[in-house]
């Protein structure tokens, strides 16, 4: 049976009972150049990885495995992910990438 290619997106983010003190130090700076309309910063991770399965039901536990096994601690940290097919046509371009500063 065929793969299908696949390109996930994974944002992982501390639980709202867990103290961000980065969060907090962005938070400060912000006020100190200014603005003073933010409030509730956190401090996260994106991961970006493609990966191969035979379906969307596999690709998705295979996911949820890396998630809690390596790039998320389900101690401190929730995590939730996209999951998109990658088709031939996506294939030959490079994947969207925000543009520096």
């Amino acid at each position: 049976m065929a793969r299908q290619d696949y390109r996930a997106r994974v944002y992982v983010t501390l639980r709202p009972s867990v103290l961000d003190p980065a969060g907090a130090a962005v938070e400060s700076g912000l006020h100190g150049l200014g603005y003073d309309s933010v409030s509730s910063v956190r401090i996260g991770k994106y991961v970006e990885l493609q990966l191969q399965a035979k379906d969307d039901v596999t690709a998705r536990s295979q996911l949820d495995q890396i998630c809690d096994r390596l790039l998320a601690n389900p101690a401190i940290e929730n995590y939730r992910f996209e999951l998109d097919a990658i088709t031939p046509a996506d294939a030959e371009g490079e994947s969207p990438a925000l543009s520096p500063r």
